[in-house]
């Protein structure tokens, strides 16, 4: 098993802390050397103490399942023999109360949007099932309990 890490920093500075009113900006250092600045999402603690310029968690949430469908549907699709020449995702996710009535992601939807070039190409059938044994094989989607919905559409 491999491990995946990053370092997340925050620090105070001169805010007085206690009053609930300090900075959610922070820091993600991956180990490649990326360096994303994060915040609370303004939907979830109001500016000036969010970052609206900034990575929120929800949106790296719906990202890295974006990123992991879209990953495997490549494989898969080259394995295939199709070529794939643009894939572009505009995935969404759903803050709401779950079954327990706590809020979480509750919904990402992936609306992908393939462009193949060559003569091979897929028909709709095989488009969709490319996807399906993409979503199958996303790590990232076998971890959570959201429901994932994807859209694919062919361009």
């Amino acid at each position: 098993m491999a491990e995946h890490g990053v370092d997340v920093s925050w620090t105070r500075g001169d805010q007085t802390f206690t009053d609930n009113r300090y900075s959610r900006r922070h820091q993600w250092h991956f180990d490649g050397g990326v360096d994303v600045t994060a915040s609370a999402s303004p939907h979830v603690v109001p500016l000036p103490y969010s970052c609206e310029k900034a990575v929120d968690p929800e949106e790296a949430f719906v990202a890295s399942l974006s990123s992991c469908h879209m990953l495997w549907f490549l494989s898969i699709a080259a394995q295939q023999g199709f070529t794939v020449d643009h894939y572009h995702d505009q995935a969404r996710g759903i803050m709401g109360r779950d079954e327990s009535g706590r809020i979480a992601m509750t919904e990402v939807t992936l609306r992908p949007r393939v462009t193949f070039c060559g003569e091979r190409q897929p028909t709709a059938a095989e488009h969709e099932h490319m996807h399906e044994r993409a979503h199958d094989a996303c790590f990232i989607a076998s971890s959570v309990r959201t429901r994932i919905c994807c859209e694919p559409v062919m361009a």
